[in-house]
């Protein structure tokens, strides 16, 4: 039987043989979801393959663009964030009526026009916002006017005022509610593993340029590392029989399955870019994040719920960096590329995507064709982290062919903690979830089939 394939490992295969400079426009339209942090990754991937660094204007321009990707992230997600944390841990998701009646209408009003405005920026600097085109090696192709500064300004000012309101919602509705804190402060929800994230010069979370870091589950720095690098620190582990693999710590090798200290399991998305910096980059994201690990009393925040509450900081700090990119002269420079290019055979690109790291790895001839891909996005960095979480939520549920009620709903908030886009249209009550259950021996036990509403 010829081995499984994953859909990352068929995309990768796709890719060969094409041009490089394609990848950019291609790997968005293969890799599903979080298409703009494709097309980011895969344009950082070119500036490698080609040892060329961007000017400074399209460096803000490229980070204008993706500040509104995260900010676009927040407002489109802001109800299910709510939905999921409002309900309780364990209840079933409620409809949106039901949201909007215990945190306003308005809100819905203000998280649809700052999505618009942050798409209109995606459109106008990279083609298109659910299929970008943008980017080339070494800058970009389309830069900003004086005329465009207004708008862009006006856009980053009302993301800022958004991103401030959602986050003091969160507080006053979520935080407020004590069975919700209470059972976000529940040990089964604790998972301490190691965090990796992208930082600046400073350990400060990055989400565009910079180096990856991974702090061990007490927060102590274990590596900080160039992209390039990254196959020396992560590792894949593959399942017997299964088409995906957990990838891991390297140097620690693989420990299994296991929390806590000496663990090589790792975690990326917003949660980890908090837990891997030493700080916020900016002002305001700072003190909301030093408010939430005085308020979950430890850092690193093992709390997993808690990452909705670090995405609305992200957000934020997404809102502010734009305000300030906005006003910066330099982004009208028509300076906005280098051609100084020479194909180095090799380049790797990453980014932190609103889910978290996304690395693309592509390999060429000397023509410039690809050979080699490889592409590891956030489902595959955290699906370790993951399939631990949902181990522990099994063994509060199941007890030999026993089942809690409301367990396959509860693995769909797991599953939405890590990606809230994953279950985005359903109802309440009626993920379309699979529940099987074995014995020591493997054989099958007890399956729940849980089918979505027509």
């Amino acid at each position: 039987m010829p081995p499984l394939l994953s859909r990352a490992d068929r995309t990768e295969r796709v890719l060969i043989g094409r041009p490089a400079e394609e990848m950019p426009r291609i790997a968005p339209n293969l890799c599903g979801p979080s298409r703009i942090s494709h097309n980011m990754a895969a344009v950082k991937a070119l500036d490698d393959l080609y040892g060329v660094e961007p000017p400074p204007a399209a460096r803000l321009i490229r980070e204008l663009e993706f500040n509104a990707v995260h900010i676009e992230e927040v407002s489109r997600f802001f109800l299910d964030i709510f939905g999921s944390t409002i309900a309780g841990p364990d209840a079933a998701l409620p409809h949106i009526p039901g949201i909007l009646g215990r945190v306003g209408k308005d809100i819905g009003l203000k998280a649809i026009n700052v999505r618009k405005k942050n798409r209109r920026i995606m459109i106008h600097l990279f083609g298109k916002a659910s299929h970008p085109e943008g980017g080339l090696p070494g800058g970009v192709s389309r830069g900003v006017v004086e005329q465009d500064r207004d708008w862009i300004r006006e856009a980053a000012a009302e993301s800022l005022e958004f991103a401030q309101f959602a986050i003091e919602r969160f507080k006053d509705t979520v935080l407020a509610d004590k069975t919700y804190f209470n059972a976000m402060m529940d040990d089964a929800d604790r998972l301490r593993t190691c965090s990796m994230a992208m930082v600046d010069e400073r350990n400060e979370a990055a989400v565009l340029d910079g180096l990856l870091r991974i702090v061990d589950p007490d927060g102590k720095e274990y590596a900080e590392f160039s992209p390039g690098d990254y196959a020396r620190y992560i590792g894949e582990w593959q399942e017997s029989g299964s088409a995906g693999s957990f990838t891991y710590v390297k140097p620690l090798g693989w420990k299994g399955m296991t929390e806590g200290q000496g663990t090589s399991i790792y975690c990326v998305g917003a949660l980890a870019r908090l837990n891997a910096a030493d700080a916020m980059q900016t002002s305001l994201a700072r003190k909301e994040a030093d408010f939430m690990i005085a308020t979950l009393g430890s850092r690193p925040v093992h709390r997993i719920p808690a990452n909705h509450w670090a995405r609305l900081i992200g957000g934020l700090q997404a809102a502010e960096r734009n305000a300030i990119i906005a006003a910066d002269p330099l982004l009208t420079s028509k300076d906005i590329r280098n051609m100084n290019l020479r194909l180095k055979g090799r380049g790797v690109g990453a980014v932190e995507s609103p889910n978290g790291t996304l690395f693309h790895d592509y390999e060429t001839d000397e023509r410039g064709i690809i050979t080699k891909a490889k592409i590891i996005g956030p489902d595959r960095n955290n699906a370790a982290a993951l399939g631990l979480y949902i181990q522990k939520i099994a063994d509060a549920f199941i007890s030999g062919t026993d089942v809690k009620e409301g367990f396959p709903d509860r693995v769909v908030k797991i599953l939405q903690l890590y990606d809230p886009g994953i279950f985005y249209h359903l109802a309440p009550g009626k993920a379309p979830l699979s529940v099987v259950i074995r014995n020591s021996r493997g054989e099958v036990v007890r399956e729940i089939n849980q089918q979505p509403a027509r």
